[in-house]
């Protein structure tokens, strides 16, 4: 499932850099996530790397973009062609 970012966002902009499918950016009041590039850092990491930076805990699981193991690896293919995905076993959806 894809991440959203709440008005619990401080606007540090921590999250930005760790999201390696540049899914997080500036919005107008805090950062917002695009579901569409969002792959929960599957093929990169065992786990989300936004979460763990944000000092108000203002990044959360988005019930309106649930996907599969098999979902988030498709749309890593489709943004990462030339990269095999790492870490596939080892990875762990967000609770």
């Amino acid at each position: 499932m894809a991440v959203k970012i709440t008005e619990d966002c401080v606007y540090c902009g921590a999250c930005e850099p760790t999201c390696p499918n540049d899914a997080i950016s500036p919005g107008d009041d805090y950062y917002v996530v695009d579901p569409d590039r969002c792959t929960e850092c599957f093929g990169f990491y065992t786990e989300q790397q936004c979460t763990g930076v944000c000092p108000t805990d203002a990044i959360v699981p988005d019930p309106e973009h649930e996907d599969s193991k098999e979902d988030l690896l498709a749309r890593y293919r489709a943004l990462h062609p030339d990269r095999p995905p790492e870490e596939v076993d080892a990875w762990n959806p967000p609770d």
